[in-house]
């Protein structure tokens, strides 16, 4: 058969499989990066029926598939709205990330994997799931709630620290010493200060260049335009993602609203074709060894973003309800763990069966944990005793009732106050027989 016969049967068959899942996942509630993920082990290497045409074009695919998913969050903020949770949401930024990364972390130095994949395996435990929490807050009808402005700080927090937490574990990644590292640093702040503040002044101008009322005009120029600055800042170690990330900032109003209702479709084929080419690239026999490590890190890290969710809407003034059920909406994890995974891979393997396994685990207690936190937190916690009405004032019966002497108060002024709702009463009483 000729190969690109081939590539096209196996693309094709990828794609409407990629599709059924899809489906089933909506049925039965859950995210569809699971299934995506053990459809890649199925095909890959050690898997059931493992691809050969393909297996290069989906590598690319893959690539595509996580420029469209950093452009797309992009889209979704504008520059004034980061810098706005930027200021008011940075001490829940930092509980999160002390909660969440360090166990990463310690669990890499923990199996003697190094410093280099205590940073990545660190960024993995880290990084709630966007994608998967806004479906889930949808799916339960919490949009309007108001919590909810707290869990997209959270998010937005973390998808800022992306932009500098990205180049500094490439940097590590590539063996770069610490004064080249440091270059790469500055470059990226750099960058991500310029793209910001160009965005807070010269917004408009941007989106009125990129703008056009062809919607085929819009798609390209956009797309083409993300794709050529992710392809610079990965020359200049700086990742294609941020890049990608930045040119979403840069756009707003009804071009970002245009650029997103068009980049949607494609986002979403790219990013589950980029899921499954991360199962293709793990051999399922590598996950066994790693799996006790993988639901340690899930349980641990599970209690730790629960507890970031609560400190954070405590902070903005939320009930005790609340407060719970931001903790269990921030739980699951995915797809920026898994790119972090990706990325990882070449330095220590075992990030990535151990990454697969987490996702896995997280991707499907995080809707559960986001229904659940709220009630199980209620059920455990203990109630409160109603408060004992006030005796009733004695009334005197018969004509011994004459003879007890009344006490002098301590005070005129509280002997008037208390007795001002006696009399009330009394007139009320004297108004009604009568």
């Amino acid at each position: 058969m000729h190969n690109t016969t081939a590539m096209l049967i196996e693309l094709g068959a990828i794609i409407l499989a990629l599709g059924i899942l899809g489906r089933l996942a909506g049925r039965v509630g859950f995210s569809p990066i699971p299934l995506y993920l053990l459809a890649g082990l199925a095909f890959g290497h050690g898997g059931i029926l493992p691809l050969q045409a393909s297996e290069e074009f989906v590598a690319t695919g893959a690539e595509i598939g996580v420029i469209l998913l950093l452009l797309l969050l992009g889209l979704e903020y504008s520059a004034s709205e980061l810098v706005t949770n930027l200021k008011t949401q940075y001490p829940s930024g930092a509980v999160d990330f002390a909660l969440n990364a360090l166990p990463g972390a310690a669990a890499a130095l923990l199996l003697g994997w190094g410093p280099v994949a205590a940073v990545a395996l660190a960024g993995v435990t880290w990084i709630s799931s966007s994608g998967v929490i806004a479906k889930v807050l949808g799916d339960l009808g919490r949009l309007g709630n108001r919590e909810t402005p707290v869990i997209l700080g959270v998010l937005v927090i973390e998808d800022l620290a992306m932009a500098v937490y990205l180049p500094i574990l490439t940097a590590l990644l590539a063996g770069v010493s610490f004064a080249g590292g440091s270059v790469t640093l500055l470059i990226s702040l750099g960058t991500v200060g310029a793209v910001l503040y160009v965005a807070l002044r010269h917004g408009r101008l941007i989106s009125r260049a990129v703008s056009s009322d062809n919607a085929e005009m819009l798609l390209l120029v956009v797309l083409g335009l993300t794709l050529l600055v992710a392809g610079i800042a990965q020359e200049l170690q700086v990742s294609a993602a941020v890049g990608a990330f930045l040119v979403g900032i840069a756009l707003s109003g009804e071009v970002a609203e245009g650029a997103s209702s068009l980049l949607t479709p494609l986002r979403d084929l790219f990013a589950a074709v980029f899921f499954v080419f991360f199962g293709l690239s793990t051999d399922p026999a590598a996950i066994p060894p790693v799996i006790v490590p993988a639901l340690v890190l899930a349980v641990v890290t599970t209690l730790t973003k629960i507890g970031t969710g609560y400190y954070a809407a405590r902070r903005a003034g939320i009930k005790p309800a609340g407060r719970w059920r931001a903790g269990g909406t921030l739980v699951a994890r995915g797809e920026f763990s898994i790119v972090i995974a990706g990325l990882a891979v070449g330095v220590e393997p075992r990030i990535g069966p151990l990454a697969t396994a987490y996702v896995l685990i997280l991707v499907i207690v995080g809707p559960l944990a986001a229904r659940w936190t709220e009630p199980v937190a209620r059920r455990f916690s203990p109630a409160r005793k109603p408060a004992a009405p006030l005796p009733a004032p004695a009334t005197p019966a018969g004509p011994a009732a004459q003879d007890v002497p009344a006490e002098p108060a301590a005070d005129p002024a509280a002997a008037v106050s208390d007795a001002a709702p006696a009399e009330t009463a009394d007139q009320d009483a004297a108004r009604t027989s009568g």
